[in-house]
């Protein structure tokens, strides 16, 4: 049997337009938006590296070339870090961009999540990868990526995350039909991208993890124009069905969806207060406002 290895690539897409927090997001990429003292994008980053990682690939649009810039040494800034003896700020600012190594591709026109990934191809052809959507910070131990990786090892193929969902969000979520084989495990049988209530196949939501076998370029490239005017992901998955098989799991942790406004809200009132540095401060403040209510 060949030898498991883990999962060396994540693909990261950023190219969308972040309209629902606008107009913050007219000049600032949404991926750039604080989550207390790091921007949404870079605990991501942190989940792929923690999760065996050592490549991060970008798939970046219009207007988010601060991200590039996060990610790259500043050595103007650096300099006068140094300069001054701040040395704890300058190794967190010269760690930032020795933490993978750090890919680029454009997508021309915020076409779909499946377009998206296909604009990847070129560094995630040879192997698995996994693709991590930034708006949903995931806080889990091990982490999502971690635990989908076992799922492959175990069952070689593709795999999804999972959450159950009440039944009326279905719309907002690609949603799976399936079998399960295993606890919290299971077997795709077929995906249907933001179904009504009435027609969905079940109450398990696809989440912003994913693991990919690298066939999935060839049915990306075979797809047609889906719901919204983009091409879904969803659909060449279940193009992919048809070749080889697909898995998913329901994760271990807690997700926070920091693509709306009020996800990201409650994400950063959350973390202030697990966080020792300021969990008196975010309780002083809700005290206050409490108090003059």
């Amino acid at each position: 049997m060949e030898e498991f290895k883990t999962i060396k690539k994540a693909v990261f897409p950023v190219a969308g337009l972040g309209t629902r927090f606008l107009p913050v997001t007219k000049n600032i990429p949404k991926e750039m938006l604080p989550l207390i003292d790091k921007p949404l994008i870079h605990h991501g980053v942190n989940e792929a590296i923690a999760s065996g990682c050592n490549e991060v690939v970008f798939v970046t649009g219009t207007g988010k070339e601060s991200i590039k810039s996060y990610f790259s040494h500043s050595i103007e800034l650096e300099d006068t870090l140094e300069k001054s003896g701040k040395t704890e700020f300058l190794n967190i600012v010269k760690n930032i961009p020795e933490l993978a190594e750090f890919r680029y591709v454009f997508q021309e026109k915020p076409l779909g999540l499946g377009h998206a990934v296909l604009c990847a191809k070129e560094y995630c052809i040879d192997n698995y990868f996994a693709l991590i959507l930034p708006d949903d910070v995931m806080i889990a131990n091990p982490t999502v990526l971690t635990q989908l990786d076992k799922i492959r090892s175990k069952y070689n193929g593709s795999v999804l995350s999972l959450e159950r969902i009440p039944m009326s969000q279905t719309s907002r979520y690609g949603i799976v039909d399936a079998e399960q084989i295993d606890e919290n495990v299971y077997k795709i049988k077929g995906l249907v991208e933001k179904p009504n209530p009435d027609v969905a196949p079940s109450d398990l939501a696809i989440m912003g993890r994913y693991i990919l076998s690298p066939s999935i370029f060839k049915h990306l490239e075979s797809i047609n124009c889906g719901k919204g005017g983009e091409y879904q992901l969803t659909d060449a998955i279940s193009s992919l069905l048809h070749e080889e098989p697909v898995y998913a799991c329901i994760y271990e942790g807690e997700r926070h969806d920091c693509g709306v406004i009020e996800g990201w809200i409650k994400a950063t009132i959350i973390n202030a207060l697990r966080d020792s540095r300021y969990r008196d401060i975010a309780i002083d403040a809700f005290i206050d406002e409490i108090i003059k209510k």
